[in-house]
């Protein structure tokens, strides 16, 4: 189990960019919270050693990814918000909105690669790491989900 001075330094550094990936993932306040939570329970309880300050955030992604796949699976999505209210809530810039509604409508394989490589700035080869791909897979799935994302915004401006 983890000493509380450790959780504190995690939760300081992570923090952001686990809430960031539930919502993304969720599109809910609660339920990112609820996810959130969890994640960070399961660092206090996880006993393995990390090699490095990238093999310990690149373990945070995927146990959030993974527990927001649970969680959607858990939920069934019956109920669903409209996309004005997600974009109200986000802590994003106004230029931002429009670029997050689009990611966020993406299909789930293409929002995580172009969140992760956009958003949180990891590399393609990183990227094929952490979610189990090959880095030729990772650049395709960037490549088709920058193409979706041109179309649903209208095209040549966001380039």
């Amino acid at each position: 189990m983890r000493t509380e001075s450790e959780a504190a330094h995690v939760l300081e550094l992570y923090a952001d960019m686990v809430r960031r990936i539930c919502f993304c993932h969720l599109k809910n306040k609660e339920e990112s919270e609820d996810v959130f939570q969890e994640v960070f329970l399961k660092y206090l309880l996880y006993c393995g050693e990390f090699d490095s300050t990238e093999h310990e955030k690149a373990w945070f992604i995927r146990v959030t990814v993974n527990a927001c796949k649970d969680q959607l699976r858990f939920l069934h999505r019956h109920r669903t918000e409209p996309i004005d209210l997600i974009t109200e809530e986000a802590v994003f810039q106004e230029p931002d909105i429009a670029i997050l509604a689009a990611v966020l409508c993406l299909p789930e394989k293409y929002r995580d690669v172009i969140y992760l490589h956009y958003f949180e700035g990891y590399s393609a080869a990183e990227i094929g790491r952490m979610l189990q791909k090959k880095e030729n897979t990772i650049y395709s799935l960037l490549s088709r989900g920058r193409q979706l994302l041109k179309d649903s915004l209208g095209g040549e401006e966001f380039e």
